[in-house]
């Protein structure tokens, strides 16, 4: 809900990566709502045609620009930023774009690793090296979409951790070199979540992958997108959205043996490792 004093509001402007589909479509849809002008950055021109169109059904007015663009061409992410600021002034950039890439290590190729790297952290990287010459400094703001996988270790998820364990250090040092200069930096940290990219997954994953992840409950992408943007307003620097998840982030960074031990013993009933037919 918008309020007096609320930071996000009409007439602010927000670049959000991977805003084609799944959290980053929610996120700008719930930015829209709120009057905000979107512009949605992804790579398939068609998929954010059909974004575009669903974002304007729900707010007749709403200022939704797009730009295809791949996060992980450096050079192209500049162009893309310059040209958008210059049309719009930008005041914070959502970096939502990311995929996925699950299997045993044993059997996954050297690519599953550079890829997600390219896009989950250097992708980040890029888009916030080519965004901060048109923040406003005092007043801009960054938001990087991380994950609970960035907090811990999942079976199957060797390139994935990497990548959100890179994302998260990146965030929390990054934030140090910004706050001085003004500008706010949130790392949003949920944990698995409906999505065009889980959906993907579902038909390949390991048995031991899928009885690790839900080991915590799935939070509505609705409700990651919405603490997304309360963190926005209240200036929170990371959160872990779900009550549950959080709660039980909590409990594997006091308790983290107990953590471990309940992956351990999820693993472990379904255990068919790599070889196996």
């Amino acid at each position: 809900m918008s309020g007096v004093g609320s930071w996000v509001r009409a007439g602010r402007h927000a670049v959000v990566t991977g805003g084609s589909s799944g959290l980053g479509l929610e996120i700008s849809r719930q930015l829209v709502g709120r009057g905000v002008g979107v512009t949605l950055l992804a790579r398939d021109e068609a998929k954010l045609a059909t974004a575009a169109q669903a974002l304007r059904a729900q707010v007749a007015d709403a200022a939704v620009r797009t730009r295809s663009v791949d996060v992980s061409d450096p050079d192209a992410v500049v162009d893309a930023f310059a040209g958008l600021a210059a049309d719009h002034p930008i005041d914070v950039l959502i970096n939502s774009a990311g995929i996925m890439r699950e299997g045993y290590f044993e059997t996954l190729p050297a690519a599953a690793f550079t890829d997600v790297m390219d896009i989950n952290f250097f992708g980040t990287v890029n888009a916030i090296r080519a965004v901060l010459p048109h923040l406003p400094h005092p007043g801009g703001r960054i938001v990087n979409i991380a994950s609970l996988a960035g907090l811990t270790g999942v079976f199957g998820y060797t390139p994935y951790c990497a990548a959100k364990h890179a994302l998260v250090g990146f965030t929390n040092a990054l934030r140090f070199e910004m706050e001085p200069q003004g500008i706010g930096v949130h790392l949003i940290c949920p944990g698995e979540f409906d999505s065009p990219l889980v959906e993907a997954l579902d038909a390949t994953r390991t048995p031991e992958n899928r009885a690790h992840t839900l080991t915590i409950p799935k939070v509505p992408v609705e409700t990651i997108a919405r603490e997304t943007v309360a963190a926005l307003d209240s200036g929170r620097d990371q959160v872990i959205p779900g009550r549950v998840p959080a709660l039980v982030s909590t409990g594997q960074r006091l308790l983290p043996a107990a953590g471990k031990l309940v992956g351990r013993r999820k693993v472990a009933q379904v255990y068919r490792g790599p070889g196996h037919p």
